[in-house]
């Protein structure tokens, strides 16, 4: 059975960082992407920030120049890298992967359980 485990939330002040990291345990054939949503209190859930597996990139316009996103293929783990941030990134993140348990098979989505992320200005 497939798991993300998500670890490294917390209270920080702006301006400050913190280090998001999420560990998918389980069998599989492969991570297709992996990625990082949040929902702040109020509003819907929506992407930060996403990868795959060749390690390209993508991320929201709020987050650019901001934050960073990694992963290690080998430990099947994705890293945030939160610098600088805001009160308005506040919010509960919740970790992502598409997942294919064969070749040429539809991956699934599985969601982490979510870690807290305040900002206190």
């Amino acid at each position: 059975q497939v798991q993300l485990v998500e670890s490294g939330g917390g209270l920080v002040q702006t301006g400050g960082s913190l280090r998001l990291s999420c560990h998918a345990t389980g069998s599989m054939f492969n991570i297709a992407a992996m990625g990082w949503y949040r929902q702040a209190p109020g509003k819907q859930r929506e992407l930060v920030a996403i990868i795959n597996s060749r390690g390209t990139a993508n991320y929201a316009d709020p987050v650019k120049g901001r934050f960073t996103i990694s992963r290690d293929n080998a430990t099947n783990t994705v890293d945030l890298q939160m610098n600088s941030l805001k009160f308005d990134d506040t919010g509960v993140y919740y970790c992502n992967a598409l997942i294919q348990f064969a070749p040429f098979r539809t991956g699934r989505y599985y969601w982490g359980q979510g870690t807290t992320v305040t900002v206190s200005s």
